[in-house]
């Protein structure tokens, strides 16, 4: 094995046994893939497949290349949408922790509040 693939599978964690192939179909091309999860690649196939069928189904060409980089364009604009979703939720939680944090602070220096039990009015 390569040292950059070694490199790259001490990364990604990956010490489980080599799986099985999972034969998949995408845009009339059968793959077979490997993974730990053959449901999930069945899943990531019949995303790509549908993406690549809209592409192709609004574009003006058949070239299956060119549909191919048209639907992974796609898929890179919806992903870099979500990221920044994410990364906007994460600062906003960071806000939202720092507010409670000065809040603790405040609330913790104000005088304890005694409990009498009279109604007031």
């Amino acid at each position: 094995m390569k040292e950059k693939e070694k490199n790259t599978e001490t990364k990604r964690g990956n010490q489980q046994q080599p799986s099985a192939a999972t034969r998949v179909e995408i845009f009339d091309q059968t793959y077979n893939l490997r993974g730990p999860d053959a449901e999930y690649l069945k899943k990531l196939a019949e995303y790509v497949d549908a993406k690549m069928r809209t592409v192709a189904a609004q574009a003006s060409t058949v070239d299956s290349l060119r549909v191919a980089v048209l639907a992974a364009l796609n898929i890179a604009d919806e992903l870099h949408l979500q990221r920044g979703k994410l990364e906007s939720i994460s600062q906003s939680q960071a806000r939202t922790s720092n507010l409670l944090g000065m809040l603790d602070e405040v609330l913790g220096e104000a005088p304890p509040v005694k409990k009498t039990g009279k109604k007031v009015g």
